[in-house]
């Protein structure tokens, strides 16, 4: 045999082995035991807004930003719930002192003066009593007449009411404010501590705050713009949770359980393997959505899937195309990174 035909032995020898690789590769190799879904990159949207009426002075993020939950993104006119609010605390502060004035009684200075004033009272009656004696002694004799002897007798008793008078004053004083009082004087203070919180709150509405982590996706609103809390300002996209919504046909539903693992590739980054869990699986059937890649007739029924998947990297986009691979009961869950897993999107 020459080198040529030897050469023309090989290259056929090649070709058989070649064809019985494919031929097995296509025949003969198992079955993948995994369900291949199609779908796309769904996430959850909020639309944040004022829980107040007003003009807006500032909107801090623009769109892509990141944004991270109690984060300030935009702002009203606040002067009035400003002038409100140092109202409200002053008033507040005058009622606490009310207050603390009553539930400490009397001062001694207090006490002291409402005695003297009573003992005062006292002398000028003692002396009137004598005085009215005096004339009453004059009257037989002609020393004084009645009439002087009856402004004697009046001017005693008015300094003896003076004196009980003086004498209450002094026990009030040393007694203190009475229970009642000092309650009523509670409930004040405790409503002005309320309008106080009311008008702190109302203030803190001028602040728009961001309720979760995400990514501005469109500011709606703009300075000047007058908001109320039926008008969003911002679109925001939640980080999470992030799923792949995709359709499996009726003949695989039993291929699919909830919390089963899976793996998600995209075609933006093919080589990379998203690891996720079945967290979702509707219970109604629907028409398959012409968007659907199904080897199925359009007219068939599908149930919908929801993939959560990890996204460390933050590279899923909505509405990104996805492949999902639905690993089958027996495999072994892929390892995740923690607080990313089942249990995590059991409240999602």
């Amino acid at each position: 045999m020459t080198k040529k035909q030897r050469i023309g032995a090989a290259a056929a020898l090649l070709v058989s082995l070649a064809a019985g690789l494919g031929w097995w590769w296509h025949d003969a190799r198992p079955a993948d035991p995994a369900l291949v879904l199609f779908g796309d990159v769904d996430i959850r949207e909020m639309l944040p807004a004022f829980d107040a009426s007003g003009a807006i002075t500032a909107v801090l993020v623009q769109e892509g930003e990141r944004v991270r939950r109690g984060q300030l993104l935009a702002t009203l006119d606040d002067r009035r719930t400003a002038a409100a609010l140092a109202q409200a605390e002053g008033l507040s502060r005058a009622a606490e002192q009310t207050l603390a004035r009553m539930r400490a009684g009397s001062r001694p200075e207090e006490i002291a003066q409402a005695e003297a004033t009573m003992r005062a009272a006292e002398t000028v009656w003692h002396n009137d009593a004598a005085n009215a004696q005096r004339y009453a002694r004059l009257v037989p004799s002609g020393g004084a007449t009645v009439q002087q002897r009856d402004d004697a007798l009046a001017a005693a008793a008015a300094a003896q009411q003076n004196y009980q008078a003086a004498r209450q004053a002094w026990v009030l004083a040393v007694q203190g404010p009475r229970a009642e009082d000092i309650a009523a004087s509670a409930g004040s203070r405790d409503a002005a501590v309320a309008a106080v919180a009311l008008a702190r709150r109302q203030h803190e509405d001028t602040r728009l705050l961001a309720p979760s982590d995400g990514v501005v996706e469109n500011r709606i609103m703009e300075p000047g713009d007058m908001a109320s809390p039926a008008s969003p300002v911002l679109t925001i996209a939640l980080d999470s949770p992030l799923w792949v919504r995709a359709y499996v046909p009726e003949s695989a539903l039993g291929r699919v359980r909830l919390g089963a693992a899976a793996e998600v590739r995209t075609d933006s980054f093919p080589d990379h393997v998203y690891h996720g869990w079945v967290g979702y699986l509707s219970p109604t059937a629907e028409f398959t959505p012409k968007s659907v890649e199904t080897a199925e007739l359009r007219t068939a029924l599908v149930y919908q899937v929801r993939v959560f998947v990890c996204d460390a990297r933050g590279e899923l986009r909505l509405g990104m195309p996805a492949t999902v691979r639905v690993l089958p009961a027996a495999a072994a869950a892929p390892a995740t990174p923690p607080g990313c897993g089942p249990g995590d999107a059991a409240g999602n």
